[in-house]
């Protein structure tokens, strides 16, 4: 018995994996500028990283200090008066990883809130045609068929309470799924665009 639990613990030690973020990705994430660079169509070298598909995060790398960092310069920058937007996707900070930051205009407060690893898992209804911009494709709009009704699923942390010090601490991470509706809903669904490749010109009705 006593074998078998130590033959398991190295067994769990030995798949244990090391974060794996790029030396590309660590210098933009920790870049001296608490507001980070948006990517547009304009620049060449930036249109080939806004249409390259995105990866998701392993467990390990959504416990680094560097995606802590990434999540707060990306609500930094979508929030900036130069950006002054609603939602905003990795690619669009030279990232291409699933990770998006949205404003919940359909929470008390209207937090910005950010979501790795996000799909979206279901839609219902109709679509409905509505006018769209992107902080990648400055100074033009169009109308694009969303749906209003979503679920979206994500990697979210889990907190405790330890007994002994009542301190709320970190307990792991879990795959969340919630339905988003509204406004809310066409914003999700146009940044998760994005971690696809996808920009809302493609899908203009015009």
């Amino acid at each position: 018995m006593k074998r078998t639990l130590i033959f398991a613990a190295l067994l769990a030690a030995g798949c244990s994996q090391k974060p794996d973020w790029t030396e590309k990705e660590l210098d933009i994430i920790n870049g001296q500028d608490p507001v980070m660079r948006v990517l547009t169509i304009a620049v060449p070298e930036d249109s080939l990283v806004l249409r390259t598909p995105s990866t998701g995060f392993s467990i390990e790398d959504l416990q680094t200090e560097d995606y802590s960092a990434l999540a707060a310069k990306m609500v930094a920058t979508v929030t900036s008066p130069e950006q002054d937007g609603v939602g905003i996707a990795g690619p669009q900070v030279g990232i291409n990883r699933r990770v998006v930051a949205v404003q919940r205009l359909d929470k008390e407060g209207e937090p910005f809130q950010v979501y790795p690893n996000i799909r979206i898992t279901a839609v219902r209804g109709e679509k409905v045609a509505g006018e769209e911009g992107c902080l990648s494709v400055p100074g033009r709009r169009g109308s694009v068929d969303r749906y209003q009704e979503i679920d979206i699923t994500y990697t979210q942390a889990v907190f405790r309470k330890n007994r002994l010090t009542k301190d709320v601490v970190a307990a792991g991470v879990k795959d969340t799924t919630e339905t988003v509706k509204g406004f809310t809903a066409v914003i999700f669904q146009h940044e998760c665009d994005h971690l696809d490749g996808v920009l809302y010109i493609d899908k203009l009705n015009d």
